[in-house]
């Protein structure tokens, strides 16, 4: 696991295509052909402190197998909206427990305690993976997408 770097731009591309129509409509609401060129650039370019994004490579190949990002929410500077993604058959092996951590810290070493985040009511593993490390302070829902307002839970000692 790696801070994005620019040179990421055809991994992403190359791990959008990867994922099942599922995986994709669960992380953007909509399932394209493939990663717009234009998203890819935005997404791999990052300042690493309010706009921060990690990935997870496979060691052989370094193909990229999951992503984790946040980005300032646009209604309020203050809060961060959080969203990853893991390649199917990786999924359940605790790379988004390791995402979201590595995000976590993140966002406290640049002083983000508070974040946003809009998740399919279908995906419980998202939702319990939110659950699991953030306190959920508003929760709304509205055409299948759960809106949530979220405070970093303390690190367990």
């Amino acid at each position: 696991m790696r801070p994005i770097r620019p040179d990421d731009e055809p991994r992403l591309v190359d791990l959008y295509a990867r994922l099942s129509q599922d995986t994709r409509y669960q992380r953007f609401f909509s399932v394209m052909q493939r990663l717009p060129p234009d998203w890819a650039h935005f997404l791999a370019n990052v300042d690493h402190k309010r706009r921060f994004a990690l990935v997870v490579e496979h060691p052989p190949d370094q193909a990229l197998i999951a992503v984790g990002r946040y980005e300032p929410w646009d209604a309020d500077p203050g809060v961060a909206e959080l969203a990853a993604v893991v390649q199917d058959g990786w999924q359940g092996q605790g790379i988004g427990r390791a995402l979201m951590e590595g995000l976590l810290s993140a966002a406290a070493s640049h002083g983000i305690t508070r974040f946003r985040a809009y998740v399919l009511g279908q995906n419980r593993r998202m939702l319990d993976l939110l659950r699991r490390y953030t306190d959920v302070v508003e929760q709304h829902g509205e055409r299948g997408v759960v809106d949530l307002l979220l405070t970093a839970k303390p690190p367990s000692g």
